[in-house]
């Protein structure tokens, strides 16, 4: 590489692959980090910081992820209809009998960048809560 010239990763020159995370036994923070850095390419040398270089992630187990100190009776997870009377405020040991799958989903979405890549990224990420995931064509 030209130490002269600036690099810019084009669509035509992306190589994405597909990466398998287990999450059972981890704790949700440092996972969804991790999960950011490969979703958004920072872990490659070819990063570009307004172009989707990252790569796609399957994310299983996600029912034994763990959350540490109290955070399971007092994080909550509020939303909002629009309507009077429509706020929803559910904590983390609710979501997760319901859906623990939205937990690192939503996770992951707060530390991705708030532009147009967002939900470009987002869809690279997919998130199952057994071990069982219908892209083991794509991974192996």
């Amino acid at each position: 590489m030209d130490m002269n010239k600036a690099f810019f990763l084009r669509k035509e020159d992306r190589a994405p692959k597909w990466h398998l995370i287990d999450a059972s036994g981890k704790i949700l923070g440092r996972l969804s980090t991790e999960i950011a850095d490969i979703l958004r390419g920072k872990n490659k040398p070819e990063y570009t910081s307004h172009a989707d270089a990252g790569d796609y992630v399957v994310v299983i187990n996600a029912e034994k992820i763990f959350l540490s100190g109290d955070k399971l009776e007092q994080k909550t997870y509020i939303s909002n209809s629009g309507y009077i009377g429509g706020k929803k405020e559910l904590t983390a040991k609710q979501v997760m009998a319901k859906d623990p799958a939205r937990i690192i989903m939503h996770s992951v979405k707060g530390m991705l960048p708030k532009n147009n890549l967002n939900a470009q990224i987002l869809t690279k990420l997919k998130v199952y809560t057994g071990a069982e995931h219908p892209h083991k064509a794509q991974i192996g």
